[in-house]
């Protein structure tokens, strides 16, 4: 016992010794994305206000390829000391390892260190389409399933869970028509080859701005303060509809608590900033800052609302 004792007193001693001295090299922020996208956007950015805060060499790296499934992978295989993290999303932490094989457990092999925002996806139509709002596109695929084709940007991604959470709710049916990325899919939208299509804020917001393309909702609880005037799904009489997508930082699994501790401390005082909360907000995205804990258990939350969601439509990726 006594033992025991000693060793978990060594522990924690060791533990802080290490938040003290942490850190003692640049810190990795593993981006497992193309440079330009919503993600790099937001890896760059709190790199920048991180080294802006403490002044600590934080050095952003690309890590692209299977379908933002490899950065993961990459962090989860790193040593547990603080020194690489990476910008984890919705895709990645909870629908790929879903519907294919990944080389990590975003549950076992990842810990959560601080949630940076939340944006939800918006649902279109072009500018020349006949529906002016979405009940008129769900009456109108109702009345005839299956004749009305939507796009999203690929098969098992937020936009497509998303579509299959409102026809369960709403009792409608679409056929689904996955493009490799939003931009074709906007494009066919714009074009008339498509009647309807999802995509996230930052993807559509050029188009919607410049009215090429409508916005008929948003599938937030609220409003999102980039679209002020598109109402939610919520409002259109689905009062429990809510599909948000969320982008934060995770480390290596067994990172010690005090490092991970430190580090959300440190992100949360960022993410109360004016500059950092405008800068994000600019591409949709809101910010709740909230502890690794609470962040874990969103995590959990959400794999297994989609889960459910996945079995329900018997989604899988060919």
């Amino acid at each position: 016992m006594i033992r025991k004792l000693f060793a978990a007193v060594a522990m924690a001693a060791a533990c802080m010794a290490h938040a003290q001295d942490y850190p003692t090299k640049p810190i990795r922020i593993i981006i497992p994305s193309t440079p330009g996208g919503g993600t790099d956007y937001i890896g760059r950015l709190m790199g920048n206000k991180l080294h802006e805060l403490n002044g600590w060499d934080v050095v952003p790296e690309n890590k692209p390829g299977a379908g933002t499934a490899l950065g993961l992978a990459e962090a989860a295989r790193a040593p547990a000391e603080g020194y690489d993290l990476v910008i984890g999303q919705s895709d990645n932490v909870t629908l790929i390892p879903l519907l294919m094989k990944v080389a990590y457990d975003p549950v076992k092999d990842l810990a959560p260190v601080a949630l940076v925002a939340t944006t939800p996806m918006v649902l279109l139509v072009s500018d020349k389409s006949q529906y002016k709002t979405l009940p008129e596109v769900i009456a109108a695929a109702k009345k005839n399933p299956g004749s009305i084709a939507y796009g999203t940007s690929g098969t098992g991604g937020g936009v497509h869970i998303a579509m299959e959470m409102l026809q369960h709710e709403a009792g409608f049916k679409m056929q689904h028509v996955p493009y490799k990325g939003s931009a074709p899919a906007l494009a066919d939208l714009m074009g008339g080859h498509l009647q309807f299509a999802g995509s996230s804020i930052s993807s559509a917001a050029t188009l919607i701005q410049s009215g090429k393309i409508r916005a008929l909702a948003v599938t937030s609880l609220k409003r999102n303060p980039a679209l002020p005037d598109v109402p939610t799904v919520a409002e259109l009489g689905y009062p429990n509809f809510s599909v948000v997508t969320f982008y934060g930082v995770l480390a290596p699994a067994k990172t010690p608590t005090s490092v991970v501790s430190r580090l959300n401390e440190d992100f949360n005082k960022l993410l109360a900033r004016k500059d950092v909360k405008d800068a994000l907000a600019s591409q949709g995205l809101e910010t709740n800052p909230m502890s690794s804990a609470a962040f874990a258990e969103l995590i959990q939350a959400d794999i297994s609302k989609a889960r459910k969601t996945i079995e329900d439509a018997a989604i899988s990726v060919q």
